[in-house]
């Protein structure tokens, strides 16, 4: 019994054991005793997994995929939550405890992967994965990187970000049109903005939205003190800017908005 890869569901099955078992690896396994996967297939990441000293549960919408692993990995079946890992409550499965995320990720979803891990991040001390090689590179990109956005930026506000190694399109049935990279995040020790995180947010869109602009001219609509806008890091492009840099200057913004 094999399953069928669902484009609609944007399915890759990893084929090469050698590089599933150094996925697993990725992980530190520090600071939980649990692990989700997610988008599990037919299992080749999930058995390097549960040896471990953890517990693995994996998350699977593909009713197909699902039927394989309760057949294949008898001692897994309990832990096999069919549903949509974007829609779950993740509070329901793992009340307040923390784990760690993994996965082979699926493309067309795997940018969201990452924002629900940050939402969730109190809980979340590590996460590790595939993505398409362009998004891993954007999410570990540093400052003055043609592809340092607003992914890295938000992601490196709470993860230190690693970027590990690519893997070939060759390696997975159907094989991708890219090369794919795997990361891995983990979360610092600060997780806690001294900011309004969502001021924050809307300050990174905002600059990256325009990102050729100055902040002068990307950040107008925030109706700044014309004393704040002369502050010499408005005379930056975003790409200028550490996350860091962001941080100071989110906070700068909070202080001339609240000035009344």
């Amino acid at each position: 019994m094999t399953v069928r890869a669902k484009k609609h569901l944007g399915q890759h099955f990893l084929k090469d054991e050698s590089i599933a078992k150094k996925i697993a690896d990725s992980l530190t396994l520090n600071g939980y005793e649990d692990v989700l996967e997610i988008g599990p297939g037919m299992g080749v990441l999930t058995k390097y997994l549960l040896p471990k000293d953890v517990t693995t549960h994996v998350i699977e919408i593909d009713k197909e995929s699902v039927e394989y692993l309760k057949v294949h990995y008898l001692n897994l079946a309990s832990r096999i939550i069919e549903q949509d890992f974007l829609k779950i409550n993740i509070k329901e499965f793992f009340e307040e405890k923390p784990f760690a995320i993994i996965g082979n990720f699926p493309y067309n979803i795997s940018t969201q992967i990452v924002f629900k891990t940050i939402e969730n991040r109190a809980q979340i001390p590590e996460f590790s994965g595939m993505f398409q090689k362009e998004v891993a590179q954007r999410i570990c990109a540093k400052e003055g990187n043609k592809t340092y956005g607003i992914l890295s930026v938000i992601t490196q506000a709470f993860y230190n970000a690693e970027y590990l190694f690519t893997v070939p399109p060759s390696v997975f049935n159907p094989p991708p049109k890219v090369d794919s990279g795997v990361l891995r995040l983990i979360r610092k020790e600060n997780f806690h903005l001294p900011v309004n995180e969502k001021l924050f947010v809307r300050v990174v869109k905002t600059a990256f939205n325009q990102r050729r602009k100055t902040l002068r001219n990307s950040l107008k609509t925030f109706n700044l003190s014309d004393k704040l806008r002369e502050d010499v890091i408005f005379a930056l492009r975003p790409e200028q800017l550490s996350v860091k840099s962001f941080i100071e200057l989110t906070a700068k913004i909070e202080q001339d908005v609240n000035r009344d």
